[in-house]
Parts: C-alpha cells; sequence; structure tokens
C-alpha cells in the first residue's frame, strides 16, 4: 500500500499493490482515509482529480458536525454503526465487540459500499478516523479476492500510526477524563493492533466460511464478486 499526502486529510492511503491470488490489488482503485472535512483547497483539489467515488461511512450526527463537500466526486453515505458512536464509548465496547458488531448488524451496508468498489472506480472510503468502519470495509473487500491476508492485517495496523499524535494525545486525555472506569475506550478512539483484525478475519472464516462468503450471505451475488475481483485485482503478467 502506498501512504498518500494529502493536505488537511490524515490517513489516506492507495492500498494498490498488495499481493492477492493471480496477482496484485490495482493501484489507483481503492483508497481509505479518515475524513475529508478538513481538506484544504489543495487538498480537495488533489482528491477531486484522483477519485471518482466516496463512500463515507459516518453517521448523521458526524457528518453535521463536520461536513465535508467535495467538488466532482460522486458521494454515498452508508453510516454502518446503528446508534450513535458514542454508545460505543459509554458502553466500554471493545475493538473485536465492536467489530462483530458491523459484521452482525450492518452485513447490507457493507455489501452497498463493496458493490461500489467492485463498479471499478476509483473509490475513495473514510469514516472519521479511517480506522474501524473503514478498515472492516477494507479488509472485507480485500478478503474477497483473495489477497493476501498479512498484509490486509498490516494495512489496517499502518493506522495507528497514521493518525496525527496531537490528536491521539488529546483524544486520549480527554476519554479518561469522561470515561475514568473505561478499560477499552482510548483503544476504540486511537488504536489498530494487528492481533484484532487477525481474529476478525479468522471469526469470519469460521462463521461465513470466507469474507466472500459472508457478503454473499449479505445479498452479494457471484457476478458482483466476479466485477470486485476484475476491479481491484491486476492479474500476473505471464513469462
Amino acid at each position: 500500500m502506498t501512504v498518500l499526502d494529502v493536505e488537511g486529510v490524515a490517513n489516506v492511503r492507495d492500498v494498490g499493490g498488495i499481493p492477492a491470488a493471480g496477482g496484485r490489488i490495482r493501484a489507483g482503485v481503492l483508497l481509505r482515509s479518515g475524513q475529508l472535512s478538513g481538506a484544504t483547497p489543495a487538498g480537495a483539489s488533489a482528491l477531486s482529480e484522483r477519485v471518482s467515488h466516496i463512500v463515507d461511512l459516518r453517521d448523521g450526527e458526524e457528518i453535521a458536525a463536520e461536513p465535508t463537500e467535495i467538488v466532482g466526486p460522486a458521494t454515498t453515505h452508508l453510516p454502518l454503526f446503528l446508534g450513535s458512536v458514542r454508545s460505543f464509548f459509554e458502553a466500554d465496547t471493545s475493538l473485536d465487540d465492536l467489530y462483530l458488531h458491523l459484521l452482525e448488524e450492518s452485513g447490507e451496508r457493507l455489501v452497498e459500499a463493496i458493490r461500489i468498489i467492485a463498479t471499478g472506480e476509483t473509490t475513495l472510503v473514510h469514516c472519521t478516523v479511517g480506522k474501524d468502519r473503514t478498515g472492516v470495509t477494507v479488509a472485507l473487500a480485500l478478503a474477497a479476492v483473495d489477497a493476501d491476508r498479512e498484509a490486509i492485517i498490516a494495512d489496517y495496523a499502518l493506522t495507528e500510526s497514521q493518525l496525527p499524535r496531537e490528536r491521539t494525545q488529546r483524544i486520549a486525555a480527554y476519554l479518561r477524563a469522561q470515561h475514568p472506569e473505561a478499560v477499552h475506550a482510548v483503544a476504540l478512539a486511537t488504536q489498530s493492533p494487528a492481533r484484532v483484525m487477525r481474529a476478525l478475519l479468522e471469526k469470519v472464516d469460521e462463521r461465513w466460511g470466507s469474507a466472500a462468503g459472508y457478503l454473499r450471505t449479505n445479498g452479494m451475488t457471484h457476478a458482483e464478486l466476479d466485477s470486485l475481483r476484475a476491479a481491484l485485482v491486476e492479474p500476473a503478467t505471464q513469462g
């Protein structure tokens, strides 16, 4: 994957180059990031030139607080959390439980997001930080086309190092003050441990057979999965 410098936007990268069965993930097809509301004019222009479709996974409360307007690309809002983000901190939800909740409660919207990726247009998937909702969506899309599992996990784990340090410190201090008894709050907001994504992908295999099996269970057709593979996987050259 390639980390991209887009002014005013954190955690931007192109997952192209990850090894996959029969080839590798195409560059310039699937991008991921944190929220886009802070994009400078130069950053917004760079996104407009590079991206055809933006998939915003935030809920209405988040969008109202940090609205985004990037001129040019189509934007689809697919809020993945059923309930507010705040509720997960109040319940002291772990990352493992949060991701399982996404799989169990937001399957149709995850499929809808991945259908957009399957069109082959340059698609940018983002949420607020680009860690959890974005991480699960991108991991499922990559796993469904047999991308290398350790590379998928490494892409997820990279996020923690891409978040602005000042933001991480500020959020951690706020959460410790607001939820002094919480065990999982800081990890929920700031961390992306490899073990969490590894466990999630193992859970997907255990319950649905594979990432492709999970997507089929939630409405994706074999033809759409073929389109996803054609969009994402660049075949290895012969000879």
